[in-house]
């Protein structure tokens, strides 16, 4: 099994099985390669984009100094010169989701397709597990930031307000050869959510289930929970933790663990809060809730807003 142990545990026929993955070292095999390889071209970006957020300040007081003086043309091309960079920014923030979500349904592709099933997929794939770990991983740091940046939808709605209003006095727009409206549309939609990143990831696992109509659902979720599984284990067994090199790695698993259980709420007919779950959510609630409160705020945070997310949807069907 390499560096993915199975955790023998009398509840397992319950629970199903659990793991320790070796976030840290898993290599690919020669299987792998090919996937593993088309999946870190997308990775090896994420640390840029994640340092090209966090260093987004905006252009709030140009665009506040643009629209409180209307006949300032000066103010009004400061502003305009502020926001184009932000924009190829946002837009370059956008396109790497949509990379994102097609390295997301090559991983699930190769972990859940015949005749292996999901877990002896983990056992024999460590390093694409991995690869999916980090993708959530990425995901949900990436929201966490876009959270705290309401600069990035002021930006952009000025950006929209002024383009529209150039474009109906005739002006040449050269930034629209960059982000046409069409883009714009996009961008403004994938924006508009709490968490984008997140969001993109949900679609594309509904979209890899609905597209493989031959594939069984339960080879998807039964991924998903098999690796909420793993990360619940590691970070509730000492023995476990302690063979990390990094305490990192268990903010690493706190937010893949809380990750999949959103994906595999997005995607089961009867979602992860529910009874029939194969995802044990006090087990993973508690392990969550012993750890210091500033490293899980924002993961219990997302868990509580989708629980009710599900509670208000449910009761307007009801309705």
């Amino acid at each position: 099994m390499g560096n993915l142990l199975k955790v023998l545990t009398c509840t397992e026929l319950e629970q199903g099985p659990n793991f320790f993955l070796d976030f840290e070292n898993a290599q690919p095999t020669e299987g792998e390669r090919e996937v593993w390889n088309q999946v870190n071209s997308v990775l090896q970006d994420s640390e840029s984009i994640l340092s090209g957020l966090q260093a987004y300040k905006g252009a709030g007081q140009e665009i506040r100094d643009a629209i409180q003086n209307p006949n300032d043309l000066l103010l009004q091309e400061r502003a305009w010169n502020s926001v184009c960079p932000l924009v190829i920014r946002l837009k370059k923030f956008y396109s790497f989701s949509l990379r994102l979500e097609e390295a997301l349904q090559s991983l699930l592709e190769s972990l859940t397709c015949p005749p292996y099933t999901p877990t002896q997929h983990l056992e024999k794939e460590q390093a694409l597990a991995k690869q999916f770990a980090e993708i959530l991983h990425f995901t949900l740091r990436f929201d966490e930031l876009k959270m705290r940046i309401p600069a990035i939808q002021n930006d952009f709605s000025y950006y929209r307000r002024t383009i529209s209003r150039n474009r109906i006095n005739n002006m040449n727009l050269d930034i629209e050869s960059e982000v046409n409206n069409e883009m714009a549309n996009r961008m403004s939609l994938f924006y508009a959510e709490a968490t984008p990143m997140l969001k993109t990831l949900s679609n594309a696992t509904t979209n890899f289930v609905t597209e493989n109509k031959t594939l069984p659902l339960e080879n998807t979720t039964d991924c998903l929970s098999t690796m909420a599984s793993v990360c619940k284990v590691m970070l509730e067994t000492p023995d476990y933790t302690s063979r990390f090199s990094s305490e990192d790695t268990l903010l690493f698993c706190m937010r893949v663990m809380v990750g999949v259980i959103i994906l595999y709420d997005h995607v089961h007919p009867n979602g992860a809060f529910n009874k029939s779950s194969k995802i044990d959510m006090k087990g993973c609630i508690k392990v969550l809730k012993d750890q210091p409160a500033d490293n899980v705020e924002g993961l219990l945070n997302a868990l509580n807003y989708k629980m009710l997310y599900n509670t208000i949807k449910h009761k307007t069907r009801i309705k």
